[in-house]
């Protein structure tokens, strides 16, 4: 009886000991970690994450999945989904494009989890959304820019009208002539009396 009691405690310390000595995934956040997204531009930074081996190299083909928090600030993917699978590329890499923007502030949470051979790993990408103020201007940028469209007019009423050219020419143009009229009349001849 005391060796069956004896393989039941080993069995299962057994059986602990081979999963922790199964290769390991690992994720790498490559972009998308901290971003802040302009809601006015609908679209958010695209995360990509580099998925590793426990010797650091690439497994080809391991999937990944991206999901988005159904409720609060977020979006969904193109096809109006909140998660999407990818496989990742030669180089490990793996890229949540097409995501659109909600209409609400705040930050969230893009869950990823990756899978490869029976092994798995999982982490959290966190950025904002915000509705992006349009840039203030000082007085003084109005102030010169006033100014600027000020002397662009009054060049451009300047080339129209002719500038100060007395004969009401375009630049490039000679100027006009009024014509000299002769009327016939009573001719004198002599000179001052």
């Amino acid at each position: 009886m005391a060796i069956r009691q004896f393989l039941a405690f080993l069995l299962p310390c057994v059986l602990v000991f081979a999963q922790d000595q199964r290769p390991k995934l690992n994720i790498i956040i490559v972009e998308g970690e901290g971003a802040v997204n302009n809601i006015r531009q609908r679209m958010a930074r695209e995360p990509i994450v580099q998925i590793e081996d426990e010797n650091h190299k690439p497994p080809l083909g391991a999937l990944v999945i991206f999901t988005l928090p159904r409720n609060g600030a977020g979006g969904v993917f193109a096809d109006g989904s909140h998660t999407l699978t990818v496989t990742t590329d030669k180089a490990g890499r793996a890229v949540a494009r097409g995501i659109k923007l909600n209409r609400v502030n705040g930050k969230f949470e893009i869950q990823v989890s990756a899978s490869h051979n029976g092994q798995t790993a999982r982490t959290t990408i966190t950025q904002t959304s915000q509705f992006a103020a349009a840039p203030v201007m000082s007085a003084k940028t109005i102030t010169l820019l006033a100014i600027a469209a000020g002397v662009v007019a009054g060049v451009a009423i300047g080339v129209t009208r002719g500038g100060n050219n007395a004969g009401g020419s375009t630049v490039g143009q000679p100027p006009t002539v009024p014509p000299t009229i002769i009327t016939p009349g009573t001719p004198s001849v002599g000179g001052p009396k």
